[in-house]
């Protein structure tokens, strides 16, 4: 089936321009000339609106193990919020438990995922066992299409890895070409932070982030800078939140360092004040790393703006506040880490050209084409040009919306942003040349999305 979307304004991360983009099938076929006539079988006009590639969120957790449950959102359901969101492409975590094999764990996620994702997918693979079958095997991983493997400084018992563990993963990467994602935070100093204020009967869902402080997540991310350039091995720091972090990826990366962060829409919009609202109600907010004092927002936006923060995805792992966070009433220790958004990634990134901190071009670069290229997925994938994927979406940015837990489409019973409102909206998305979301009603369905295989890291010197 072909259709014509036009009257639009085509967004790239490269500019902008008036263009009708024709889809034909699975692929978008051309860029036309406004007004030019041409034949399609269905017409969307999008006057008024842009037409953008559709989102790459590069960072989620569906139906991930944590702390005795799991992340509310199973990959139908967060799949489906995705689209909704304007999302067309999710890149979640594999998570190997320690003495098992990455190739099982592969294994395990696929059987998770194939056939129940509204849009397409794909993994990245954790590694909380280094040993020498482990690492013999990222190179299978490579073969299969995964070819980025995170790391945790962090959850000592649990994801921790040891310098000595990072480092040979690292030379392996560099081997290979692969990406080492990394959580920076020094989990050993934490840990004892964490037992001092339990000891203490401080319980309270804020002292999660009065036991995680800055300045141990800018130490984290210094050392893995320098486990890297012993290494040679690329980096990408996931989540980043402080401005302690965002200074040592700056200086790495004004080196010529291949050295990379992403953030996310919780450490730009949310802070230590979430935390600490009152009863229980901070637990809500719980995630790692997590919020930070509000002066850090005007870093992590100048960074954006600066590149030194290529990517913002979600850290989607969400837990309901009943039952998943509650399990932690009395000791923050105890309530399970992460939080819902990957259906208001793109709305929320909008505001940041509503608000003139990022311009329209670079909106579309951190939601879709850096994740694309970061991730070995473009061109078929972050950009509107003949050939790609038909990823498209059509975005009203004068449309008002409120966001609520009562409307959204996320598995989970709380709203981390509830009550926001933000400029522009979500219009029409196309999966693959796919209508999935049109008219405020969803006509995608469970099993079209599809793996995405993936190169290695487009932005490598």
């Amino acid at each position: 089936m072909s259709t014509l979307i036009r009257n639009g304004l085509v967004i790239n991360a490269t500019g902008s321009h008036a263009a009708d983009v024709l889809i034909d099938g699975e692929h978008i076929a051309a860029l036309v000339t406004p007004g030019f006539s041409v034949q399609a079988d269905e017409v969307v006009d999008a006057a008024g609106k842009y037409v953008i590639p559709g989102g790459i969120d590069a960072h989620t957790h569906m139906e991930m193990p944590f702390g005795g449950t799991q992340s509310a959102d199973t990959f139908e359901t967060g799949t489906t919020a995705a689209a909704w969101g304007g999302t067309t492409t999710i890149v979640d975590f594999a998570v190997q438990p320690k003495g098992s094999s990455l190739l099982s764990t592969l294994d395990k996620w696929h059987s998770k995922a194939d056939g129940n994702c509204a849009v397409d997918y794909g993994f990245h693979m954790i590694i909380s066992d280094v040993t020498d079958e482990s690492l013999k095997e990222m190179e299978s991983c490579i073969a299969a299409g995964v070819n980025s493997f995170k790391m945790f400084m962090a959850y000592p018992g649990v994801f921790y890895a040891t310098d000595g563990e990072i480092l040979r993963a690292m030379q392996k990467a560099r081997e290979t070409g692969a990406t080492i994602m990394m959580h920076a935070e020094n989990g050993i100093a934490i840990d004892q932070l964490v037992a001092q204020a339990l000891a203490s009967g401080l319980g309270d869902p804020v002292q999660h982030g009065l036991t995680r402080p800055p300045e141990l997540e800018g130490e984290a991310t210094s050392r893995a800078i320098q486990l890297a350039k012993v290494t040679g091995s690329p980096l990408y720091i996931v989540h980043l939140s402080a401005s302690q972090a965002l200074d040592a990826v700056t200086a790495a990366r004004d080196t010529g360092q291949n050295v990379f962060a992403e953030t996310c829409p919780q450490y730009l919009y949310l802070s230590l004040e979430d935390l600490a609202r009152p009863g229980f109600e901070g637990a809500k907010y719980v995630a790692s790393p997590p919020l930070r004092p509000k002066e850090h927002q005007s870093s992590l936006w100048r960074g954006l703006r600066t590149n030194d923060l290529s990517v913002v995805s979600t850290d989607h792992c969400p837990f309901c506040f009943k039952d998943q966070k509650q399990l932690g009433v009395g000791d923050f220790s105890k309530i399970p880490n992460g939080m819902p958004g990957v259906e208001h990634r793109v709305d929320l990134l909008h505001q940041g050209v509503v608000k003139g901190e990022i311009t329209r071009e670079r909106w579309v670069e951190i939601v879709s084409t850096t994740p694309a290229r970061m991730f070995g997925m473009y061109p078929r994938k972050g950009v509107i040009a003949p050939g790609a994927d038909a990823d498209v979406v059509v975005y009203d940015p004068k449309a008002s919306q409120t966001i609520s837990a009562d409307t959204h489409h996320m598995a989970v019973d709380y709203s981390a942003y509830e009550g926001f409102e933000v400029t522009g909206k979500v219009d029409t998305v196309f999966s693959r040349g796919r209508k999935v979301i049109a008219d405020g009603a969803y006509h995608g369905s469970t099993g079209h999305g599809r793996f995405v295989t993936r190169d290695l890291n487009q932005y490598l010197v």
